[in-house]
Order: C-alpha cells, then structure tokens, then sequence
C-alpha cells in the first residue's frame, strides 16, 4: 500500500497548489483556500511526516494514518528489513493541530529533511497534501528532460477511459 493508498474519501475535495510564508518559529499559515477543508477533517489533529520518494512533507489526517500503520503494522518486525523499513518510515513522523490563528507548527527536524525556508508551497493532491520547499517543488513538476506526454501515455495508456455521457 502506497504512503496516500487508502486514504479516507473526504481528503479527495483538496485542490491547487498554494504558496504561502513559513515564519522563524517553523509556522505556516494554511493558505484559505483548503483551510477550511482541513479544519473540516483535521478532528483530533493531522500527522506530518517525511515523504518516502521526494524532498517533502506529507500530511495525513488520523483516519488515513490509522490505514496506513495498519497495512504497516502486518510487516513481521522480525525480518531486517521489515523493521529497517519500518523504523526510517516512522522517522520524524509528528502529531499536530492547526492553532486557533489558522497556522501549522513545523518541527525543526521535518523542516530541515524538506529544506523548508521563506515561501514554502502546498500542494494538493488527489492522495492527500505535500509541503515543498518552493524551489525543490519546481524542479519537481517541471523536470529538465521529461516528455510528460510520454510519461502520461506509460502510465495511463493502458487503463480504460470512460466518461460518463449525459
């Protein structure tokens, strides 16, 4: 199961991608355009931690962290790398709560592993929300070399397009 797989339904409504400012202290204000989505499903607060396969922060809310750490929690820790996999995926992983004034507080050490500083960005996702750094999620969606039309024809091409006619 992938790091979004499973994930509850009510996250799919988070669209865009924003910019906003993170301050000395490690906080970002949520920009207003999914604030009141995650206020929404962020009862009991939200678990941020370190994405698996890119410079950046991901962010669950408690119903999509109980899916994935029980698809984790299947892995029989007596095999190496099972528990290697699973003590580095739990690495810096932090429980927060979005503060009165709308803000995240950001843990130094999640803020370092996603070279976080100045203008961070959010982006939404079908799977959930990232936090960039702005210059590291620009090289992200916008890769020196890439056929995007090419990639999107591998992974897509071979799946049924449907659309519902009215």
């Amino acid at each position: 199961m992938g790091i979004f797989e499973g994930i509850n339904p009510a996250m799919a409504p988070l669209i865009g991608v924003y910019e906003c400012k993170m301050d000395a202290k490690g906080r970002v204000t949520v920009p207003a355009g999914i604030k009141k989505q995650l206020a929404e499903l962020g009862a009991g607060g939200f678990i941020l931690k370190r994405s698996v396969f890119s410079p950046c922060l991901e962010l669950h809310t408690q119903a999509e962290w109980a899916k994935v750490t029980a698809s984790i929690s299947k892995l029989n820790r007596f095999v190496k790398k099972n528990a290697e996999f699973i003590r580095i995926f739990h690495a810096g992983v932090k429980q927060i709560e979005m503060d009165a004034a709308g803000r995240l507080l950001i843990s130094k050490d999640l803020i370092a592993f996603a070279h976080l500083e100045g203008t961070v960005v959010f982006s939404a996702t079908p799977f959930g929300l990232e936090i960039w750094n702005q210059a590291a999620y620009e090289d992200a969606v916008n890769p020196a070399g890439l056929d995007f039309a090419t990639l999107a024809e591998e992974v897509m091409g071979d799946q049924s397009e449907q659309h519902d006619l009215p």
